[in-house]
Parts: structure tokens; C-alpha cells; sequence
């Protein structure tokens, strides 16, 4: 008879250690984390900001952090949902909404901090790689690029917020070498492939393809911006206006909040002790002053 040793004992799973539930999870790599948030001991505190780039199916969500013990604070959020006061209020994912997102981030932290106005960062997009110059007044503010999960391939959209932010005037560390338009080969940006990125060139190229081979395929998948009346060759003056839109007032606007609905009701309220205890007592004067009145009668 042949007895197999147990490998794992009962002294092993009380020594066994649960790692973090956002790690069991797959949304956290600590590893990387750590390194972003490591900061000197000899900067007394000072917060190291991070650049945080997150894409849902319908937004794009940009945030300015810094980390602390009792958890992240966030400095200043953009969404790509706030494009539509901008004037874009279609293709709210794609690589040119999150350059939108980006800068918009980008003014709006710098115009938190008072520092709008020594960092202008490039105000006419030119595709080329661009990165903020030292004021007089005060440093520029720096930050460090935080992708999460994401897989970084060349053209990913998280670069393309990563340009709105550099041309909105912050500091942060990079290369070119992942914005759309940069070639393996020649081991070199092309300003002009990446400039029709920000401007949503790729995305009027594919309509007016879309257009000539498969027209029903293209009534469906622009419905939106039919609807709104967006031909392929004004994309471009669109982007422009909704680019100076942002740098003209990147605060945060309130959403109005639609009054409640009235929901249908299928079944009885339910009564408070008070209102029961009231309707019981019309049941009772009810019934007796019934009662009296059979009494009445009967005489």
C-alpha cells in the first residue's frame, strides 16, 4: 500500500496569505503601482501626481491623483461626457474625443491652480511632439502617465489623452514612440498621420468610404451624426471649435438634473400606524352607527 505524502498541510493554509481583492480581481497590478507612487522621503510630503486614463464602452474618464494613506485623492476629473457643452456630442471613444478629454483635463487643473495663464502649452495641434518649457513663476505642473491594464500599442487612444494633456500645457514624461503616426521603420513620428488622428481624420476617411461601398451600412453606423447633420469634410472645423471651446472656460459646468418621474402604482400604499390605526376606527363608528340604525328599525 503506497501512502502519499499531503502536501499541503493545515500549517500551510494558516500560514497562506490572501493577496489584495483589487489584485484577485484582475483591476490592479501593484507592481506597477508602486513604482508610480513611490515618493522621495526627502520631499516632506510632497503629493506625486498621476495622470489616470480609463476607457468604459461610452466614456473616457481622465483624472489628476495622488496617493495617500488613508487612499487616492483626486485633484481634478474630466469625462468625455462633458464634450457636448463643448459642441461634440458624437464620438464620445474614439482617439480624438480623448485628446478633447485630455486637454480639457489639462486647463482645468492648471486653471485650478492659478497657472492657466503661464501655461498656454501648444494652442494649435500640429501632431508634433510637443513638451511644456519652464516659466519664470513657477515650475510646470508634473505628473506621471498611469495606463493600468492597458495594453500599450501604438496608436492606443490613452495616448492620444496623453497629447491633449502635453499640448494642454502639462508636464508630463514620455516619448513619441506610441502616438498614432510614429513608424517602426523609420523610427520616426509623421506630424501630419498624427495630426489627422486629433482631428478625427480617420474617422471621415472610413465614412466617406463607408458611404460609397456599403450606403445602408453607413445610414446605421453614423445615424448619430447624420442626425446632427456632421458631413466627413467638416469634422475637422468641428474638432477645431471644440478645442478653443475648452480653452475659453474649462471649469466644470453642472448637469441639470431632470425633475422625477411619477411611477405608476400597482399596489396599495403601505399605511403608517397612525393611518391604520384611523382607518380602523371609521370601520368601528361605521359599523356601529349601522348597527343604530338596524335598532331603529326594528322598533
Amino acid at each position: 500500500m503506497v501512502f502519499v505524502k499531503a502536501q499541503k498541510s493545515k500549517a500551510y493554509f494558516k500560514r497562506f496569505q490572501v493577496k489584495y481583492k483589487r489584485r484577485r480581481e484582475g483591476k490592479t497590478d501593484y507592481r506597477a503601482r508602486i513604482r508610480l507612487i513611490n515618493q522621495d522621503k526627502n520631499k516632506y510630503n510632497t503629493p506625486k501626481y498621476r495622470f489616470v486614463v480609463r476607457f468604459t464602452n461610452k466614456d473616457i474618464i481622465a483624472q489628476i491623483i495622488s496617493a495617500s494613506i488613508a487612499g487616492d485623492l483626486v485633484l481634478a476629473a474630466a469625462y468625455s461626457h462633458e464634450l457636448p457643452h463643448y459642441g461634440l456630442e458624437v464620438g464620445l471613444t474614439n482617439y480624438a474625443a480623448a485628446y478633447c478629454t485630455g486637454l480639457l483635463l489639462a486647463r482645468r487643473v492648471l486653471k485650478t491652480l492659478e497657472m492657466d495663464e503661464d501655461y498656454e502649452g501648444n494652442v494649435e495641434a500640429t501632431g508634433e511632439d510637443y513638451s511644456v518649457e519652464p516659466a519664470e513663476s513657477r515650475r510646470p505642473f508634473r505628473a506621471l502617465l498611469d495606463v493600468g491594464l492597458l495594453r500599450t500599442t501604438t496608436g492606443n487612444r490613452v495616448f492620444g489623452a496623453l497629447k491633449g494633456a502635453l499640448d494642454g500645457g502639462l508636464d508630463i514624461p514620455h516619448s513619441d514612440k506610441r502616438f498614432a503616426g510614429f513608424s517602426k521603420d523609420s523610427k520616426q513620428l509623421d506630424a501630419e498621420v498624427h495630426r489627422k488622428y486629433i482631428y478625427g481624420g480617420h474617422v471621415a476617411a472610413y465614412m466617406s468610404s463607408l458611404n460609397e461601398d456599403e450606403p445602408d451600412k453607413y445610414q446605421s453606423h453614423f445615424s448619430e451624426y447624420i442626425k446632427k447633420g456632421i458631413e466627413p469634410d467638416s469634422i475637422e472645423e468641428m474638432y477645431k471649435r471644440v478645442h478653443a471651446a475648452i480653452r475659453a472656460d474649462p471649469t466644470l459646468k453642472k448637469s441639470v438634473k431632470q425633475p422625477a418621474k411619477e411611477h405608476k402604482r400597482f399596489n396599495l400604499k403601505k399605511l403608517t400606524y397612525e393611518e391604520r390605526r384611523a382607518k380602523l376606527i371609521d370601520r368601528l363608528k361605521a359599523l356601529n352607527d349601522a348597527a343604530d340604525e338596524d335598532d331603529e328599525d326594528d322598533e
